[in-house]
């Protein structure tokens, strides 16, 4: 059966205040579009948890800073929507940029920042900045507002956008549970991402070199190095040995606030976070660093 798409927020709105009038539970999955199995992770995991599943698929322009390719991200909805309805989501909400932000995203005044979070790893200056998590927490703020959910899920591969929308969500009392969900990967390794398209046949071949840096830190945590500094290193030097990987930053940082690991020694859990280009395109990637006792 295929998935209802809604354009309208207050046709969308309606809907899940219907399902809800139903006694029925709402998973809300918010997406850019051109799905691939770390999305379809995320559909199935709304439904296993909820009994009505929202998929939206809206290319927030507030996100993107000069420059960037908005004009280029990719795009099928089409394709889209015959993945969604093999994974038997219940409506799509499909909004028009000017649904959202009706003077253009350019002259919208109400945003929302989470002040601290915003400005860590990618958000820091000379990166995207944190006018990119501004972008990205005023859309999502507007699509559960919209939507409405019992729960919304989010990936463990963006996890600085997934811990400041925890955040905002927390501290603006929103009534959704964010909910994240492990990073899917590719057999290789290759964190699954939309602008994995962009990549040349060389640039895909050099790509799970990501990967293996941040597998070989957790691996050494685990055996016992609980030096940031040896294990920032240890990312920074395999990295290196892939001539195409242009590194942006490798940081390792507390899952609390994002800021970076104190001390001579690991204690408890920490997020290792990369970024970085392979010829035009902009990759991140992450890992959960636990010291063994």
């Amino acid at each position: 059966m295929n998935p209802e798409v809604i354009a309208a927020p207050a046709r969308m709105r309606e809907r899940s205040r219907s399902a809800h009038a139903r006694g029925l539970r709402v998973g809300f999955v918010p997406t850019m579009g051109y799905l691939h199995e770390g999305h379809m992770s995320l559909v199935r995991r709304a439904r296993s948890e909820c009994s009505f599943t929202v998929v939206s698929i809206f290319v927030n322009p507030a996100q993107f800073g000069p420059g960037e390719d908005f004009d280029r991200y990719p795009r099928d909805l089409h394709r889209d929507l015959d993945m969604l309805r093999r994974a038997e989501a219940d409506v799509v909400f499909h909004p028009e940029v000017s649904d959202l932000y009706p003077a253009g995203a350019e002259a919208h005044r109400t945003w929302v920042a989470v002040k601290g979070l915003s400005e860590a790893l990618c958000g820091a200056p000379g990166r995207r900045g944190p006018a990119h998590f501004r972008g990205v927490t005023t859309a999502v703020a507007k699509l559960l507002n919209i939507v409405e959910p019992d729960a919304a899920f989010f990936g463990q591969k963006d996890a600085q956008q997934a811990l400041i929308v925890q955040t905002m969500a927390r501290e603006l009392n929103m009534s959704a549970r964010i909910e994240i969900c492990p990073t899917v990967r590719e057999a290789d390794g290759l964190a699954m991402s939309s602008r994995n398209k962009y990549l040349s046949e060389a640039e895909r071949a050099a790509a799970p070199a990501i990967y293996r840096a941040l597998s070989g830190a957790v691996e050494a945590a685990a055996s016992g190095e609980s030096s940031p500094r040896a294990l920032l290193e240890r990312v920074r030097a395999a990295l290196a040995g892939e001539p195409l990987f242009r590194t942006e930053y490798v940081e390792l940082v507390e899952l609390s606030d994002l800021k970076p690991v104190q001390g001579e020694a690991i204690h408890g859990r920490a997020l290792l976070a990369v970024a970085g280009r392979l010829g035009q395109t902009r990759l991140i990637d992450n890992v959960i660093v636990a010291v063994k006792d």
